[in-house]
């Protein structure tokens, strides 16, 4: 994302109400643990290089290790205090930064959609110094204030609302909320948000989710299985396809050489192609397309059609994920070979990963791109064109 934002994920929790001998965040949902589910998400939607796991002193190096072992993913992991205030103070003191966006986010809450985080962190920039946002769902049913055992108010409902997370902040306005609450001898709030309200400033509301249910009893994470469908309950995970793609373009010395959607300076020119001719990104929709059965590019673009005459082949990779996304699937990984003698590549491949996982809503890490050359043997080793594999995997979206 364009700017300096921040998740941090809290899985410091004993889950004592969950019952059994170990802490909830290690308890596994689909096949992995909880704080997983977390970490993922926002490396999917945010900034993968910029997560901050908090969890407690003494399991340090077991969650290092359980990182390592289960995902790509390289978060900064801390260790968290006596209280939840307490942890995500130590989360906001391991930013690095004075002046930033940031999350913070319970990884008992699994199942957060994570797509509403660029809409969200748009409407944050735009609220300055005092940005707050915190998610709220109504409350349907009729609440009441309790004595013992007896009923003693009915509460208005309308002017009530069930606080969640991520909350996200202005990381000087959270961090100056923290301090306060220190000042004022509070130390055990259960809410970032309330911090906030305690300086006078009101966070904004964005609407909640259902499915975003925090994980505290066994009926809990029976709900969450049920939300995730058979795959979680049998504990084998999500359905994973593979596709394969390939794509060649001649060399056409008039046009821009135009690759994973990024501009390239070329001395031998661009390729020739109906669109922009960007054979990285063809090769990647091919093999988005077979990894969900749904033909190739050709199919979907065919060159007698003038509507994608010079089309951008990103707009392209978009409608793609569309279509992706109307069977239920996303992205999980691709690795791309691009074969071309020149022009030199290397320079260039930091910034087309960056740009293919904007686009796929991947972290970096999961997008990789090569270059190679085809050694002077053939068309290609002529440098009469170039060509691209890519292998792409799906998940199916529960």
């Amino acid at each position: 994302m364009n700017m300096n934002f921040w998740s941090i994920i809290l899985a410091g929790g004993s889950g004592s109400r969950l019952g059994g001998d170990r802490p909830k965040q290690y308890l596994h949902l689909g096949g992995k643990p909880l704080m997983l589910w977390a970490l993922e998400t926002f490396a999917r939607h945010a900034d993968a290089d910029r997560l901050i796991l908090v969890v407690p002193q003494s399991d340090l190096a077991e969650v290092t290790d359980l990182i390592a072992e289960t995902t790509l993913l390289t978060p900064i992991i801390v260790a968290g205090g006596d209280s939840r205030q307490a942890s995500v103070a130590c989360g906001l003191a391991a930013v690095p930064d004075e002046d930033a966006w940031v999350a913070v986010h319970d990884a008992a809450r699994p199942l957060f959609a994570g797509s509403v985080l660029p809409g969200w962190l748009n409407r944050l920039r735009e609220m300055g110094e005092q940005a707050a946002l915190v998610p709220v769902l109504p409350v349907v049913d009729t609440m009441v204030r309790l004595a013992d055992d007896h009923i003693t108010t009915i509460l208005e409902r309308e002017s009530l609302g069930r606080v969640q997370t991520p909350q996200l902040f202005r990381l000087p306005l959270l961090r100056r909320a923290h301090a306060a609450a220190l000042e004022r001898g509070e130390t055990n709030a259960g809410d970032d948000g309330t911090l906030v309200l305690a300086l006078g400033i009101h966070p904004a509301q964005v609407p909640g989710d259902p499915d975003n249910l925090k994980i505290t009893t066994g009926a809990d994470l029976q709900q969450a299985e049920r939300l995730l469908g058979p795959s979680a309950a049998t504990g084998k995970g999500a359905v994973v396809r593979t596709g394969l793609g390939f794509d060649s373009h001649r060399i056409a010395a008039e046009r821009p050489l135009i690759l994973g959607g990024v501009a390239i300076p070329s001395a031998v020119g661009g390729l020739a192609g109906h669109s922009d001719a960007d054979v990285l990104v063809h090769a990647l929709m091919d093999a988005l397309l077979g990894a969900a059965a749904l033909g190739d590019i050709g199919r979907h673009f065919p060159d007698t059609d003038d509507t994608w005459r010079g089309a951008d082949s990103m707009k392209l990779l978009a409608r793609v994920l569309e279509l992706l996304t109307g069977k239920s699937l996303r992205p999980r990984h691709t690795d791309i070979t691009l074969v071309a003698e020149k022009p030199k590549l290397q320079p260039h491949i930091e910034a087309i990963r960056a740009n293919l996982a904007e686009a796929l809503e991947l972290p970096l890490d999961c997008v990789s791109v090569k270059a190679t050359t085809n050694e002077g043997m053939g068309a290609l080793g002529r440098g009469e064109g170039m060509a691209a594999m890519a292998v792409a995997t799906l998940e199916e979206i529960a």
